[in-house]
């Protein structure tokens, strides 16, 4: 059985577990239903979880290898209770390896960190869709730079773990600029570019992966993604669904931004 590859919101700081103040308290109640329900989406549950935050970067490719990693609270202003979060899913250094060795058949430089936890981009979405955390877990980090089309061969590259019974999960944000969801002003523009990417991701991998490659010329791109790295974990899941089309799974309007999930596969 082929897993799918998936591009998920990942709210913002740790909005499914504290009331939210710069919206409607419901704000972000209909992507943490979506979330809850990913599991069920499946055909069958993964072996492991092997997710692309938006909120780690580095120079070449770096995938955890602890057995245990900890959580980094990489987040600031939040309250109190938000910075005792638990979620103690278990590594996979094994899967970690693999991860390693599939980036090196394919040319691409990588390393690993022992140290490192799992950043926000990856616990508080997964809390959500994975309580109880038993899934073996690993992070891989985006490549300083932020080339799409090297994040698209990123993904290609780890295509061979969908049948290794992996889950690909690129976790971000498909609008990305704060400055508007604080001001309620990127209404228009969060629609325009979702309506581009919702198109593309529909499309043949040939032409998805150009359009994407060159997604900064798309409507309204760089008002929604004045830097892009919310965008680039989509990438490592479209380099990875390779003839898989994609389809938007998941919509909604955001403190009035356009915000959507994708699915290949």
């Amino acid at each position: 059985m082929k897993m799918p590859t998936l591009f998920i919101p990942h709210g913002a700081g740790p909005c499914f577990f504290m009331d939210w103040t710069m919206g409607p308290k419901d704000s972000w109640d209909k992507l943490a239903s979506w979330l809850r329900g990913i599991d069920a989406s499946l055909l069958e549950a993964p072996r492991a979880l092997l997710v692309i935050s938006a909120h780690w970067e580095t120079p070449v490719p770096t995938v955890i290898t602890s057995s245990h990693p900890p959580l980094l609270f990489d987040y600031s202003g939040f309250p109190p209770h938000t910075y005792e979060l638990e979620w103690a899913a278990p590594g996979a250094p094994d899967l970690a390896k693999r991860i390693g060795a599939l980036l090196s058949a394919a040319g691409i430089e990588s390393t690993t960190d022992a140290k490192r936890g799992f950043d926000h981009g990856v616990f508080i979405p997964l809390k959500v869709a994975y309580p109880d955390a038993k899934i073996p877990t690993v992070q891989l980090s985006l490549q300083a730079g932020l080339d799409p089309r090297a994040h698209l061969a990123i993904g290609r590259a780890l295509a061979p773990l969908r049948e290794e019974g992996v889950l690909l999960i690129g976790s971000g944000l498909s609008f990305h600029n704060m400055a508007a969801f604080k001001s309620g002003g990127g209404g228009p523009a969060s629609k325009a570019f979702d309506a581009w990417l919702s198109s593309i991701v529909e499309k043949d991998a040939e032409t998805r992966d150009a359009e994407l490659a060159a997604w900064s010329n798309a409507p309204s791109a760089r008002e929604s993604h004045p830097r892009e790295e919310h965008l680039l974990p989509l990438m490592v899941a479209a380099g990875a669904a390779g003839n898989d089309r994609g389809e938007s799974v998941f919509r909604d309007d955001i403190m009035g931004m356009t915000v959507s999930a994708v699915r290949f596969g």
